[in-house]
């Protein structure tokens, strides 16, 4: 199933999101621009689009699987998450990366830098109890590896 979406390019020069084979779920995002990452440190990479984002979906920006490898950039918070009201004129997606090497990345514009994937999301209506229906406590972080 296909759905329309509105979008905005910033720069016209560049193509639209693209999905790389018929069986991609991501769309690759463009650089709008050169932009130097100085090593070891954070920066933000203009992605030439401005994305309404449907009702009932949020729009989830990850790093291409290729990028680590390649380029030695990060997402550093994991993966960025696209709201349904990020839509106005100037709301154009960056893409957040950390450069983890010794090294100055230039990205150069047009370069596939990261990807984006709509998926369904809905708002909770909060149900506050006193206790779980569940009675036994699980663990937290690594409490299946004592299995």
């Amino acid at each position: 199933k296909i759905m329309k979406v509105k979008i905005s390019r910033v720069d016209k020069g560049l193509p639209l999101p693209t999905y790389q084979t018929d069986g991609s779920v991501g769309c690759d995002l463009f650089a709008r621009i050169d932009t130097k990452i100085p090593a070891n440190s954070l920066s933000k990479i203009p992605a030439n689009v401005i994305i309404q984002t449907p009702p009932g979906f949020m729009f989830i920006v990850a790093s291409r699987g290729s990028t680590p490898f390649k380029k030695g950039l990060l997402p550093p918070h994991g993966i960025g998450i696209g709201d349904q009201d990020f839509c106005g004129p100037e709301d154009e997606y960056q893409i957040a990366v950390y450069n983890f090497t010794d090294k100055e990345v230039v990205i150069k514009r047009g370069e596939r830098i990261a990807q984006g994937i709509f998926v369904p999301a809905e708002k909770a209506e909060w149900d506050e109890v006193e206790s779980m229906d569940h009675n036994k406590t699980r663990g937290g972080f690594g409490s299946t590896d004592k299995n």
